[in-house]
């Protein structure tokens, strides 16, 4: 049967003792907490680690309390509100930027969907719940929280905040298509968009290998999500002094930071449940052990997952520089988009094929000729443009002039600083003014500083 006919069986959800559902509920706070605590301790020692410093070493073993010890710094810090802010608005921003984070991990399975553990007696599914659209509810709830770091820009009644705001709002909507049309593929080859079903068609194949473009799109979309560099423009020192939380302190600037390392955690996650396999253990450890994949021990291959994705965030910053603004836009609508929409009519039509029982090389000779042809055709039509470019004549362009605005400004790239005068000592004392560069700068094979002693 085409797993599109099939219908959704969620049963196992729903039936839970309400202090089961607390405990699950709980438990899901503690992991994102503990993750985030420990994932900030990981990325100063890496990074310190990747420029040759020793890193936090002070507050606990190894100086694995530094995150606690920072979290309790900011706590005890003198909250101010400015003046100028929407007190209101200011300090409900950092609650609507807090609170989606932690939402999306309700539906994400640690564990297999059937009644695989017992807690206290009561056999469970390791997920708090589950829903037909889980997926969607996971970009919902991801949309949301763009709502706190624009309001909190916009509240805090200063110019650079307000630019920060602005900047992660045009980021997230760029890349949230993208990261869409990745989902989308997904659910194609699936046939579901909930977060269980979709691990279970990854039995024998993880989507990485039958989906790699969405996997690649999918990575690129969640940094530019998560703002952490290279694309961490809202908050960029350089230019906005620190973006949207600048004029936040103490408990609010904490949540907003919390929000972030949260985020990390949760996208880290979806990327393992979508393309990983979620929680099924790795292909060698699956042939071999036939537990790898029941009780308690699909936990355990779910929390690797998704630390080695958090290395990778990690692994970024300590790597890339920041990039400019027109780039970061430039990648998200002139180039994901794009890809993604094409890869996504590219799967779609592979899947319609399948479905009308055409064999594999009945399907990769077509869809192989279709990509050879848009690739040709992009060939030939970038070499008739260059082609155009090289006929047009050059048009004259004006002398640079470094004060045109009343100050001195360095030359765009291709553009040359005029000759700069300086005046050469003479015989008899008198002073010439010659050009640097100039035909007249070494005149009979004497320079100026043999004349100078000379005269």
């Amino acid at each position: 049967m085409s797993p599109y006919l099939a219908a959704e069986d969620l049963s196992m959800f729903g039936h839970d003792p309400w202090w089961l559902v607390v405990i699950k509920a709980v438990f899901c706070f503690a992991f994102l907490m503990v993750t985030v605590l420990f994932s900030i301790v990981w990325e100063r020692k890496v990074v310190a680690w990747m420029q040759l410093r020793i890193g936090p070493n002070r507050h606990g073993p190894w100086g694995m309390l530094q995150s606690l010890a920072d979290g309790v710094k900011l706590m005890l810090k003198e909250d101010l509100v400015v003046k100028r802010a929407d007190k209101v608005v200011y300090v409900l921003a950092p609650i609507v930027a807090a609170i989606p984070a932690f939402m999306a991990i309700a539906v994400i399975p640690f564990g297999p969907s059937g009644n695989e553990i017992s807690i206290f007696g009561h056999r469970t599914a390791m997920q708090l719940t589950d829903l037909p659209i889980a997926m969607l509810y996971i970009l919902a709830v991801a949309s949301v929280g763009i709502y706190g770091i624009v309001l909190a820009g916009w509240s805090s009644g200063s110019t650079y905040p307000l630019l920060g705001g602005l900047r992660s709002c045009a980021q997230m909507i760029s890349y949230e298509i993208a990261m869409g049309a990745a989902f989308a593929s997904v659910f194609l080859y699936s046939g579901s968009m909930s977060t269980s079903k979709i691990v279970e068609q990854q039995h024998d194949r993880w989507f990485i290998l039958l989906l790699p473009v969405s996997f690649i799109i999918y990575i690129v979309t969640m940094v530019g999500e998560t703002n952490r560099a290279p694309f961490d423009m809202p908050e960029s020192e350089g230019d906005l002094v620190g973006g949207f939380n600048t004029e936040y302190s103490s408990i609010k600037f904490a949540m907003f930071m919390l929000a972030e390392y949260v985020n990390m955690v949760t996208v880290s996650a979806v990327s393992a449940t979508l393309f990983l396999g979620g929680w099924r253990a790795p292909w060698p450890i699956s042939t071999f052990w036939a537990g790898a994949n029941h009780g308690w021990w699909p936990l355990l291959w779910f929390v690797v997952k998704v630390q080695l994705l958090l290395f990778f965030f990690i692994w970024l910053r300590g790597t890339l520089p920041r990039v400019r603004y027109d780039q970061l836009m430039k990648l998200g609508w002139k180039v994901l988009i794009p890809v993604s929409v094409v890869w996504l009519m590219l799967v779609a039509t592979v899947r319609a094929l399948r479905n009308e029982n055409y064999g594999f090389g009945d399907i990769a000779l077509p869809v192989a000729g279709g990509v050879l042809t848009l690739l040709v055709l992009s060939f030939v039509v970038d070499m008739f443009r260059e082609r155009a470019k090289e006929a047009e004549a050059p048009a004259e362009e004006p002398a640079f002039d470094s004060m045109a605005g009343g100050f001195p400004v360095p030359p765009l790239p291709g553009q040359e600083l005029p000759p700069v005068p300086r005046r050469r000592p003479r015989r008899g004392g008198e002073r010439e003014l010659i050009v640097s560069g100039g035909p007249d700068t070494v005149s009979d094979g004497i320079s100026d500083g043999k004349e100078a002693s000379d005269g």
